[in-house]
């Protein structure tokens, strides 16, 4: 794809990326239509990176749907005669002028993939086209540099993290091929999508017209240098934030990688994004940090790193979902852009890596959310570091009901709370014992949390059905185990706020 993002462009551009649209619609090409066609085992291989199962599905067939299968979603070339059937609209010139296929003879090869993605969000379930740079399967090859990745798992993770209400104004910083611009554009009254690849920008710019979406501008630069001077109620990033090294012969693909040493690209992002937020706004990130060792002794772990990055003044909430050794980490990226083990360049990188790495004493790669919000109003700051490694579910609302927990515990514990709909207790006894050895209050949603217990908070949360106040269960419990209502308090009242902060108790007005 050679089009470079220029608001000056000429209108036919847009008439051919309606048209392409238009034909799309026409041949059904949606995520379950092809699942239909070719069958659920075909498509599931398909993300394990198998082709075949998919070609023997189709066989022959010459369908518009069959030839956009082959063209679009697996990238082999297809017969001319096909494609101008199966896109009456656009036509083959039509393609070639989007910058979408050539026409070495009488066979259309295409310069890029277009597949349909869903999404789920608050307004409901839709579908959008997302073109992308051909994969390792259509190239046959490794990535080059400048690949233009489409929607992969951490385009999929981000999407499930950005918290989903109303703004005016929202930067995707490091647009991509644009999925979460598009995305936060359902909520949105103006999104400003920017990226460093002009390559990267030209597609985001065509599936925002493939796609209808008329509410995103896009700007080329580098971090936060397009939107200098400017504010968000919300910023959203996948950035190129995999540690790689600043070594001669180690591909530098835009997609993932800064260029800087190190985790500093997410320590730069994370210190300029505050004044780009508007009071109430709310960043939301992807990143990597390392742990190390400290040349006079001592190690600093990754989230004590990021810690440091942020301001006191902002609220933060980050956290690590994984952490790998430097050795997983390095086969892990050098695995993601196409170089397997039994290829002669996996050992001199694999070596380029771990140099890296030694050399600046690192011990850990962690890998996490990141949450930063400008508080509207002064107030107690949010400040929560942690490892999560269970399973979660909707993390957006889970995080933004972490959000509004945080607010209501800055006024206080409220009045009267209720035990949330998704909470169980489980007990555990030692045989012949009636006192049980562990209480455990389990989450079922948002962050699955096991939280261990004693008799008296147990009691307290089993209590809490809305109709007796706080102070009034303190008190029965005070005299239940005959201690002085202060100290019972002294010892419920910051784990009872964190029940509150995590969840599990809600107030009761909420309910």
């Amino acid at each position: 794809m050679t089009a470079v993002p220029d608001h000056s462009r000429p209108l036919p551009d847009l008439i051919h990326a309606r048209a392409l649209a238009a034909d799309l619609d026409a041949a059904d090409f949606r995520s379950d239509a092809l699942r239909r066609l070719w069958g659920e085992e075909a498509d599931d291989a398909l993300a394990r990176g198998l082709r075949e199962p998919i070609l023997r599905a189709l066989g022959v067939r010459e369908d518009a749907l069959s030839t956009l299968g082959r063209l679009f979603v697996l990238g082999m070339p297809q017969p001319v005669q096909d494609v101008q059937a199966a896109l009456p609209r656009v036509g083959v010139d039509g393609l070639v002028a989007l910058g979408l296929a050539v026409v070495p003879g009488a066979r259309v090869a295409p310069q890029a993939l277009i597949r349909p993605q869903s999404f789920v969000d608050a307004d409901g379930v839709g579908e959008w086209w997302i073109a992308s740079d051909l994969d390792e399967i259509a190239l046959g090859t490794s990535l080059p540099a400048d690949h233009v990745l489409g929607v992969g798992g951490a385009s999929r993770t981000l999407a499930e993290l950005v918290i989903q209400e109303p703004v005016e104004r929202a930067l995707d910083l490091g647009t991509g091929c644009g999925i979460q611009a598009l995305l936060i554009a359902r909520h949105a009254g103006v999104v400003v999508a920017t990226d460093i690849s002009e390559r990267a920008l030209a597609f985001a710019e065509l599936n925002a017209q493939l796609n209808g979406v008329r509410n995103i501008s896009f700007r080329l630069g580098s971090l936060f240098d397009p939107v200098a001077g400017e504010s968000f109620d919300l910023i959203v990033s996948n950035p190129p934030f995999v540690i790689t090294p600043r070594a001669t012969g180690v591909p530098e693909y835009e997609y993932r990688d800064g260029g800087m040493v190190g985790d500093a690209l997410v320590e730069r992002f994370l210190r300029a994004v505050p004044t780009h937020l508007a009071p109430g706004g709310i960043a939301q990130l992807l990143g990597n940090w390392e742990s190390i060792t400290r040349s006079w002794g001592g190690a600093l772990s990754g989230l004590d790193r990021v810690r440091s990055w942020v301001e006191d003044e902002v609220d933060a909430w980050v956290i690590q979902r994984e952490e790998l050794t430097p050795l997983a980490y390095a086969e892990l990226w050098i695995r993601d852009g196409g170089t397997l083990p039994r290829d002669a360049e996996f050992t001199r990188l694999l070596t380029a890596w771990l140099d890296d790495f030694e050399a600046r004493a690192v011990t850990a790669v962690g890998f996490g959310y990141i949450l930063l919000r400008r508080p509207a109003v002064a107030g107690p700051v949010l400040r929560r570091f942690e490892t999560v490694t269970q399973p979660v579910h909707s993390l957006g609302r889970a995080l933004a009901a972490g959000l509004a927990a945080h607010d209501v515990l800055a006024d206080g514990i409220p009045q009267r709370l209720v035990v949330a709909p998704d909470v169980t207790e489980a007990r555990h006894y030692m045989p012949g014992n009636d006192d049980p050895s562990v209480i455990e209050l389990r989450q079922g949603g948002g962050f699955g949390r096991t939280i261990g217990v004693d008799s008296a908070l147990a009691g307290f949360v089993g209590a809490c059905d809305g109709e007796l106040t706080v102070a009034q269960i303190a008190a029965a419990l005070a005299d239940l185990f005959d201690v002085p209502l202060a100290d019972l308090w002294a010892d419920l009242e910051p784990r009872i706020r964190e029940l509150v902060l995590d969840g599990l108790l809600i107030p009761a007005e909420d309910a």
